[in-house]
């Protein structure tokens, strides 16, 4: 999944990092460990929502005007003095949209897996769905995105490529249809980065130093 990756291990990630551990008071450690098991879900979420016609032209649409990256052009302002609170509504919106009634399923389960509260994982989504849209969108104008199909290769690539992606696509398709146990997400976050048995703890320990 070398998208996500790329972006999370990216100085932009980093400051992406920071800047919501600030907006949370949690550390940079934990709020990393989140957003890796948090972004692959969210992604999985959208590539689902957009695999029927009505939620790819509604994901392209989004992507072409609000969504077009631009907030990613200044993290340090976003972040600055907390994070506005239009772009956390908007977040909301997002995750009403893609995850729609599974929302509470997915913040409790990676809650369980991060020992952070519900809560706190929610402001952290919240703050992450809009920041992952620019992510999109900036990736659909680099790529010359322009149909359904196109879009379904992007979400896919970022997602690890074609097998990767399907098989990672449905463990997505099934937590989020699931009783929310939460199980899943080790097997998800194995997948995001690339089958380490190292888990997050090797991503993080890249990502910081350690």
């Amino acid at each position: 999944m070398s998208g996500l990756l790329d972006l999370l291990s990216s100085p932009m990630g980093k400051q992406l990092i920071s800047g919501v551990a600030g907006q949370t008071g949690q550390s940079t450690d934990q709020t990393g460990s989140v957003l890796s098991m948090a972004l692959p879900l969210l992604m999985g979420a959208m590539k689902k929502n957009a695999s029927t016609p009505e939620g790819a032209e509604g994901l392209m649409n989004a992507l072409s005007s609000k969504h077009d990256g631009g907030i990613l052009d200044n993290l340090s302002g976003l972040f600055g003095g907390g994070v506005d609170e239009s772009v956390m509504n908007d977040g909301a919106g997002i995750l009403g949209h893609i995850l729609g009634g599974k929302q509470p399923q997915v913040e409790n389960a990676l809650s369980s897996k991060s020992g952070m509260d519900a809560g706190t994982i929610g402001t952290i989504l919240k703050v992450a769905a809009p920041l992952l849209m620019g992510y999109l969108g900036k990736q659909k104008q680099q790529n010359n995105v322009s149909d359904a199909n196109g879009l379904g290769g992007l979400l896919g690539g970022m997602l690890g490529g074609n097998d990767g992606g399907q098989k990672q696509q449905s463990l997505i398709e099934s937590f989020l249809d699931s009783d929310g146990d939460g199980s899943i997400l080790d097997d998800v976050a194995a997948m995001a980065l690339g089958g380490k048995s190292g888990g997050i703890g090797g991503l993080l320990g890249g990502l910081f130093g350690k």
